[in-house]
């Protein structure tokens, strides 16, 4: 970042604080609310994928960071729920700070996948994936006792399953939408210009 303008880092902050603004209401726009926690929302992880994409992942961690450290403030009330060191560490960590730090990696396609639809959607998808494991690890270890009769594993994943895979789903579908229409790998945010016959000939030759 030392090598940015100051009209290019202006606005890569202006950017992130608004992404990461959006992320933050659209994760309180549920569409089901789980009743021990989690939620499907309205793509509420893609504007963390979408700043990685167009920033890197280093920059895409540090928003990341930042909103997880927004969503565990929402979420204060559930450190209520659980007692002692480890248990607090384990849902800072695994529910919070590393789930949705990791959406910082969303644009971890972008060099090497040269479809920016298809890059986004792959970041998203790992994205969602790499915050469900810590769902699962946080219900495994300081949730379980929820599971009641069925084996602790099953329950976890199939629990935390039940909104991350919807969530996975709409972040992918969103992600490959938006890819298809604007050009996030442009200083200034357009509307992908459609090629014509002509101009995808002369590409091929």
């Amino acid at each position: 970042m030392n090598n940015l303008t100051k009209k290019e880092k202006t606005r890569r902050l202006a950017e992130s604080a608004l992404m990461i603004a959006l992320a933050t209401i659209l994760a309180e726009l549920t569409v089901i609310e789980f009743p021990f926690g989690g939620s499907v929302t309205l793509f509420s992880q893609l504007p963390i994928v979408v700043i990685s994409y167009r920033y890197g992942v280093k920059w895409g961690l540090v928003t990341g960071f930042t909103m997880s450290l927004l969503q565990m403030v929402f979420g204060a009330a559930n450190f209520s729920y659980v007692s002692g060191i480890a248990s607090y560490l384990i849902l800072a960590f695994a529910d919070y700070i590393v789930a949705f730090t990791a959406l910082g990696l969303g644009g971890m396609f972008k060099n090497t996948v040269k479809n920016q639809a298809v890059a986004l959607g792959l970041g998203g998808a790992v994205t969602s994936l790499i915050r469900y494991a810590c769902h699962i690890i946080s219900g495994v270890t300081i949730w379980k006792e929820y599971a009641g009769d069925t084996p602790v594993w099953e329950y976890s994943v199939t629990y935390n399953g039940g909104y991350m895979i919807p969530e996975l789903i709409i972040t992918v579908i969103g992600a490959v939408i938006i890819g298809s229409i604007f050009d996030f790998s442009r200083n200034e945010i357009k509307v992908l210009r459609k090629k014509n016959k002509n101009t995808v000939e002369n590409e091929l030759k």
